[in-house]
């Protein structure tokens, strides 16, 4: 159960009396580690359940606020219980995000704006990155600008995507909560399912804002999760998170910097060349995200012990696994389509960039290691979507893609490799993860079979003067 009364609470503030006010807040109950990105943490200044004013539950949210905190306080309860928008109260996750990145990262990195000379670097970084991938990929340049984002800008910039990728989860969860009542008591019980429904979308609204703003203070690009999260045609770079991540590496930051540019553009290459891929894989998450199934016994149970004092019994509905993936041949293949787009994206991304960074940088080979155990270990963004739908946006088989893509560039050279996206039905499946040298033996002889056939009706087509000739001759014999 959550130390908070109503299960939420503002991230506390950076204190005034830096340390000793660290020490006083985390004596307090104060705070929220980072150790766990979506729970629920205390109000500044408040004591819980376990501090002083615990028999007292308005005492105990509200007993040690100064009156500027109390207010927020009150601000904050009042937008949860009137919130009427949809499944996920997204004014609530931007004002979270925002808090939370305010805070800094767990190492003490504190977000600042870009400047002159960060902003400059990236973009030449993008630039030169781009000019290498000329000779990694067919595909042209995806970027038409290249910006360098604080944390706070990288939020602002991404939750449209989030809210793509969450509102249809959230939307069967708002949705549950009103079907577990009896359909005669539903007419009954309306304000209550109101009440609900508003809770779920701040509870919602809480954990996607807390986990975004958690993930702003480890993501280097607009790309890191394999789906492209802002604006198209925009490579964006995080100047404070690459200086985080580049910080033991032993490599000079200028390399960094530009392998992470190289990342970020041939992502912005694949998303801005190949016009069905986005909705592809938004379109996985979505067919996925259907197959989902609420737990209703469970909130049968809670809905049939609600109290309105105490709706932190959703919250807790909500984080103990009220999600559960139907066993069904359907989503099964909803889950091995996903992960194998995803696989597919981030094994080509490496691919290339592989190519078209080992001849020039010799810090390659370190790099895409790390990135490669990086990404496989997953984050905030993995944690959001296990929480809140059992889903790990994970690339599992990441290193058996990438070396497909090779094995493909091998035996039919960049363009081929690259053919490959010209639709997702030409795309390798899991099996072919599984057997890249079969696949790759057997598209050269569906491509070679294609080819002639296109010949063919090349043919056909120069000599439909013969064709009308001899439809007409036909015509004369048959008068005749």
């Amino acid at each position: 159960m959550s130390d908070t009364p109503f299960g939420f609470g503002l991230p506390p503030e950076e204190p005034e009396d830096g340390d000793e006010g660290k020490k006083k807040d985390q004596q307090s109950g104060g705070g929220q580690g980072p150790a766990n990105p979506f729970g629920f943490g205390g109000l500044p200044g408040a004591g819980g359940f376990g501090g002083p004013g615990a028999d007292n539950p308005l005492a105990a949210m509200f007993g040690s606020l100064n009156p500027t905190d109390l207010g927020a306080a009150f601000q904050q309860l009042g937008q949860m219980l009137s919130y009427e928008g949809g499944p996920v109260n997204w004014d609530m996750a931007k004002q979270i995000a925002r808090q939370t990145v305010s805070q800094g990262t767990s190492d003490g990195t504190k977000d600042a704006s870009v400047g002159p000379a960060e902003r400059t670097a990236v973009q030449d970084a993008v630039r030169l990155a781009d000019l290498w991938l000329d000779d990694a990929t067919s595909l042209p340049s995806g970027a038409a600008s290249a910006v360098a984002w604080s944390r706070a800008e990288w939020v602002e910039a991404t939750l449209p995507a989030w809210q793509e990728l969450v509102d249809p989860v959230a939307e069967r969860v708002g949705a549950a909560m009103g079907d577990v009542l009896p359909e005669e008591m539903q007419a009954m019980a309306g304000p209550l399912i109101g009440m609900m429904r508003s809770m779920g979308g701040a509870m919602f609204g809480t954990q996607i804002g807390q986990a975004v703003g958690v993930l702003a203070g480890e993501v280097v690009g607009s790309t890191d999760i394999g789906l492209p999260l802002g604006p198209a045609g925009k490579a964006a770079l995080l100047p404070v998170n690459i200086e985080a991540f580049g910080k033991d590496l032993g490599v000079p930051k200028e390399e960094v910097r530009l392998y992470l540019a190289l990342r970020e553009a041939a992502h912005q290459r694949l998303f801005a060349h190949v016009p069905w891929l986005r909705s592809h894989l938004f379109g996985a998450v979505d067919g996925y995200a259907r197959g989902i199934k609420v737990d209703t016994a469970k909130l049968e149970d809670v809905v049939g012990q609600f109290d309105p004092q105490n709706p932190e019994q959703l919250q807790d509905a909500l984080q103990q696994g009220m999600f559960q993936p139907e066993d069904t041949p359907e989503q099964k293949a909803a889950l091995a389509r996903l992960e194998t787009a995803l696989a597919l994206v981030e094994g080509w991304v490496d691919a290339v960039v592989h190519a078209a960074a080992k001849p020039r940088l010799s810090s390659a080979d370190a790099l895409r290691e790390t990135l490669r155990r990086r990404r496989a270990t997953g984050g905030p963004a993995e944690q959001t979507f296990a929480t809140l739908i059992g889903l790990e946006l994970r690339p599992r088989r990441l290193r058996d893609a990438s070396r497909l893509w090779a094995s493909l560039t091998d035996a039919r050279g960049v363009d081929g490799r690259d053919a490959l996206w010209a639709h997702p039905d030409m795309l390798p499946t899991a099996n072919d993860l599984d057997d890249p040298d079969g696949f790759v033996h057997r598209e050269q002889l569906d491509f070679s079979e294609l080819d002639k056939m296109l010949g063919e009706a090349a043919d056909g087509s120069a000599g439909k003067p013969n064709l009308k000739k001899d439809e007409g001759d036909d015509k004369g014999d048959d008068a005749e």
